[in-house]
């Protein structure tokens, strides 16, 4: 809520810092909005955008960065409305970060050096504060609801193919409200085919569970939370992104560190199948190592 925080500050005569829980390299994509529209890359011509390969168009000048497509930044760039109210919100807050006395960021310099120097030109005074994850024993627990990413029955039903297809054992947490307007069911076949190697809860303490030393890699929606908690705990990720700052999260998890590998938006069970051997539900699944 920068954009009103920034207002009220100066109002009031009184500094503000401004923290945002996401990686160095989305805030920069957040911040290149504007100059998406400028350069006419937005708003999206028309609905065949999305399949016609436009959203590969290479964006070579974002500073800190090399290899960007316009895929690869937030997804409230991939609109056909120029007044769309989330698209301009988040340009809007990102542009007014500038006014504030500091901009601090869920990430560490040893990880985007390149973007934080980048960002260090544009803003007063940028820190990073990560990973906060290694903090948690600090601090009392507390209930906490989590998740927003949702599926299709169809989506469900393929990863659980391509998971039983792949032989592994593996640990698969289904939020009870994961599958988009109804109830997440699995095929009676697919319980029978994994039962051995299986355990489907529908919350799991994903923290504590990325640093079992028995876990082998981790099948995620490339949150920049749940991408630092593997990060820190050494469990390499696939990664199937969805909205927002995920699909930047993706692309630098697996092209700039290294440490995971994508997922397309119509993966098939086969796909899913050969990923897994390369050793949940998008943020979800957890393979054991062999």
């Amino acid at each position: 809520m920068s954009a009103f925080t920034i207002t009220a500050a100066e109002e009031i005569g009184v500094p503000i810092v401004l923290f945002y829980t996401i990686a160095a390299c989305s805030f920069m994509g957040f911040k290149q909005l504007r100059a998406v529209v400028e350069k006419g890359l937005f708003p999206l011509k028309d609905e065949s955008c999305f399949k016609n390969g436009y959203l590969d168009t290479v964006i070579d000048w974002i500073p800190g960065m090399r290899d960007i497509r316009l895929r690869d930044l937030p997804t409230f760039a991939r609109n056909t409305n120029l007044d769309d109210t989330g698209f301009n919100f988040i340009m809007e807050e990102t542009e007014r970060a500038h006014e504030a006395s500091a901009v601090v960021l869920h990430t560490f310099d040893a990880l985007e050096p390149d973007v934080l120097e980048a960002l260090s030109s544009m803003l007063p005074h940028v820190y990073t504060v990560g990973p906060l994850q290694l903090h948690l024993n600090q601090i009392p627990e507390h209930p906490m609801k989590m998740g927003y990413t949702v599926v299709t029955p169809e989506q469900l039903v393929e990863f659980g193919w391509g998971l039983a297809n792949s032989k592994l054992p593996f640990f698969w947490v289904i939020r009870p409200d994961l599958v988009i307007g109804e109830s997440a069911i699995l095929p009676p076949e697919f319980v029978a085919e994994t039962k051995e190697r299986s355990l489907i809860v529908g919350w799991c303490p994903q923290e504590q569970v990325l640093n079992h030393p028995s876990v082998g890699g981790f099948l995620m929606h490339s949150g920049w939370n749940s991408t630092v908690e593997s990060l820190t705990a050494g469990v390499p990720m696939l990664c199937w992104p969805f909205f927002g700052d995920q699909q930047m999260d993706c692309r630098h998890t697996c092209n700039e560190w290294g440490i995971g590998m994508g997922i397309t938006d119509d993966a098939k069970r086969e796909e899913k199948k050969l990923l897994v051997h390369l050793d949940n539900l998008a943020n979800q699944v957890l393979f054991r190592k062999s």
